[in-house]
Protein backbone atom coordinates (compact mmCIF):
# COMPACT_ATOMS: atom_id res chain seq x y z
CA UNK A 1 0.00 0.00 0.00
CA UNK A 2 1.62 3.40 -0.73
CA UNK A 3 2.11 6.02 1.81
CA UNK A 4 -0.12 8.81 2.37
CA UNK A 5 0.46 12.01 0.86
CA UNK A 6 -0.69 15.18 2.22
CA UNK A 7 -1.44 17.34 -1.15
CA UNK A 8 -3.37 21.13 -1.19
CA UNK A 9 -6.33 21.06 -2.96
CA UNK A 10 -4.51 23.02 -5.95
CA UNK A 11 -1.87 20.14 -5.74
CA UNK A 12 -4.34 17.79 -6.28
CA UNK A 13 -6.58 19.34 -9.22
CA UNK A 14 -3.18 19.77 -10.85
CA UNK A 15 -2.61 15.98 -10.89
CA UNK A 16 -5.97 14.85 -11.38
CA UNK A 17 -5.61 16.95 -14.50
CA UNK A 18 -2.51 15.30 -15.78
CA UNK A 19 -3.70 11.63 -14.94
CA UNK A 20 -6.90 13.11 -17.26
CA UNK A 21 -4.94 14.51 -20.29
CA UNK A 22 -2.59 11.38 -19.97
CA UNK A 23 -5.52 8.71 -19.99
CA UNK A 24 -7.47 10.50 -22.44
CA UNK A 25 -5.12 12.17 -24.84
CA UNK A 26 -1.45 9.92 -24.37
CA UNK A 27 -2.62 7.50 -24.38
CA UNK A 28 -4.74 7.18 -27.20
CA UNK A 29 -1.75 8.61 -29.04
CA UNK A 30 0.26 6.00 -27.75
CA UNK A 31 -1.48 3.47 -29.04
CA UNK A 32 -1.89 4.82 -32.45
CA UNK A 33 1.76 5.53 -32.64
CA UNK A 34 2.35 1.65 -31.71
CA UNK A 35 -0.23 0.56 -34.71
CA UNK A 36 1.51 2.89 -36.96
CA UNK A 37 5.07 1.59 -36.50
CA UNK A 38 3.99 -1.66 -36.40
CA UNK A 39 3.30 -1.38 -40.20
CA UNK A 40 6.42 -0.62 -41.09
CA UNK A 41 7.62 -4.47 -41.08
CA UNK A 42 9.39 -6.83 -39.55
CA UNK A 43 8.63 -6.07 -35.78
CA UNK A 44 12.37 -7.80 -34.76
CA UNK A 45 14.07 -4.73 -36.71
CA UNK A 46 11.37 -2.20 -36.25
CA UNK A 47 13.01 0.55 -34.04
CA UNK A 48 10.00 2.95 -34.63
CA UNK A 49 7.98 0.34 -33.17
CA UNK A 50 10.17 -0.44 -29.55
CA UNK A 51 10.47 3.48 -29.64
CA UNK A 52 6.83 3.59 -29.52
CA UNK A 53 6.91 0.69 -27.36
CA UNK A 54 8.60 2.35 -24.93
CA UNK A 55 6.97 5.20 -25.09
CA UNK A 56 3.18 3.91 -24.48
CA UNK A 57 4.70 2.29 -21.11
CA UNK A 58 6.20 5.40 -20.16
CA UNK A 59 2.72 6.77 -20.27
CA UNK A 60 1.29 3.28 -18.54
CA UNK A 61 3.57 3.84 -15.93
CA UNK A 62 2.71 7.34 -15.07
CA UNK A 63 -0.62 6.86 -15.20
CA UNK A 64 -0.17 3.73 -12.42
CA UNK A 65 1.98 6.10 -10.14
CA UNK A 66 -0.68 9.11 -10.28
CA UNK A 67 -3.80 6.80 -9.94
CA UNK A 68 -1.59 5.25 -7.08
CA UNK A 69 -0.93 9.04 -5.45
CA UNK A 70 -4.36 10.19 -6.11
CA UNK A 71 -6.03 7.02 -4.33
CA UNK A 72 -3.75 7.78 -1.17
CA UNK A 73 -3.65 11.47 -1.09
CA UNK A 74 -5.14 13.30 1.87
CA UNK A 75 -6.16 16.47 0.42
CA UNK A 76 -6.30 19.39 2.94
CA UNK A 77 -8.07 22.75 1.77
CA UNK A 78 -7.10 26.17 2.38
CA UNK A 79 -9.00 26.64 5.88
CA UNK A 80 -7.75 23.48 6.99
CA UNK A 81 -4.05 24.91 6.86
CA UNK A 82 -3.10 25.95 10.63
CA UNK A 83 -0.78 28.58 10.26
CA UNK A 84 0.77 28.31 13.69
CA UNK A 85 3.30 26.14 12.08
CA UNK A 86 5.16 25.00 9.18
CA UNK A 87 3.42 22.54 7.57
CA UNK A 88 2.29 21.44 3.83
CA UNK A 89 0.12 24.58 2.41
CA UNK A 90 1.98 27.30 4.53
CA UNK A 91 4.69 29.98 2.83
CA UNK A 92 7.76 30.52 5.76
CA UNK A 93 9.94 33.79 5.49
CA UNK A 94 13.02 32.60 6.83
CA UNK A 95 15.82 34.74 8.04
CA UNK A 96 19.25 33.30 6.52
CA UNK A 97 21.89 33.65 9.60
CA UNK A 98 24.95 32.48 7.52
CA UNK A 99 23.94 34.86 4.45
CA UNK A 100 21.60 37.35 6.37
CA UNK A 101 19.05 37.36 3.97
CA UNK A 102 15.43 36.75 4.14
CA UNK A 103 14.24 33.48 2.04
CA UNK A 104 10.81 32.37 1.13
CA UNK A 105 9.59 28.58 0.53
CA UNK A 106 6.18 27.15 0.13
CA UNK A 107 6.21 23.90 1.46
CA UNK A 108 4.22 21.12 -0.75
CA UNK A 109 3.67 17.43 -1.17
CA UNK A 110 6.57 16.00 -3.64
CA UNK A 111 4.29 15.97 -6.41
CA UNK A 112 4.36 19.91 -6.45
CA UNK A 113 7.78 20.87 -6.04
CA UNK A 114 8.53 23.65 -8.60
CA UNK A 115 11.81 25.17 -7.33
CA UNK A 116 11.81 28.20 -9.30
CA UNK A 117 8.63 28.99 -7.71
CA UNK A 118 9.87 28.64 -4.22
CA UNK A 119 7.93 25.42 -3.75
CA UNK A 120 10.05 22.60 -1.66
CA UNK A 121 9.04 19.05 -0.70
CA UNK A 122 8.01 18.64 2.81
CA UNK A 123 10.40 15.19 2.51
CA UNK A 124 13.18 17.24 1.57
CA UNK A 125 16.01 17.79 4.11
CA UNK A 126 14.71 21.76 4.55
CA UNK A 127 11.38 20.32 4.43
CA UNK A 128 11.68 18.30 7.27
CA UNK A 129 13.27 20.51 9.12
CA UNK A 130 10.94 22.98 9.18
CA UNK A 131 7.73 21.07 9.68
CA UNK A 132 6.53 21.92 13.22
CA UNK A 133 8.39 24.95 13.79
CA UNK A 134 6.67 28.11 15.11
CA UNK A 135 7.58 32.01 14.12
CA UNK A 136 10.88 32.69 16.51
CA UNK A 137 12.21 29.47 16.11
CA UNK A 138 15.82 28.66 15.10
CA UNK A 139 16.05 25.28 12.67
CA UNK A 140 18.87 23.55 11.48
CA UNK A 141 19.20 21.95 8.27
CA UNK A 142 21.85 19.12 7.42
CA UNK A 143 23.13 19.75 3.91
CA UNK A 144 26.72 18.32 1.96
CA UNK A 145 28.42 21.83 2.82
CA UNK A 146 27.71 21.35 6.27
CA UNK A 147 24.73 22.95 8.63
CA UNK A 148 22.58 25.99 7.38
CA UNK A 149 20.35 27.86 10.13
CA UNK A 150 17.56 29.75 9.28
CA UNK A 151 15.54 31.83 11.81
CA UNK A 152 11.67 31.57 11.50
CA UNK A 153 10.51 35.17 11.06
CA UNK A 154 6.96 34.01 9.61
CA UNK A 155 3.93 32.02 8.70
CA UNK A 156 1.45 32.46 5.85
CA UNK A 157 -1.18 29.99 3.69
CA UNK A 158 0.16 29.60 0.58
CA UNK A 159 -1.54 31.99 -2.69
CA UNK A 160 -2.94 29.66 -5.26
Amino acid sequence: MAKQQIVTESGYKKMKDELDYLVNVKRKEAAENVGIARGFGDLSENSEYDEAKNEQAKIEAKIEELEEILAHAKVISDNEIQTDTVNVGITVVLYDIEYDEDVEYTLVSSREVNLAQGKISDQSPIGKALVGAKVGDTVSVEVPDGTMKYKVKSLKRQEN
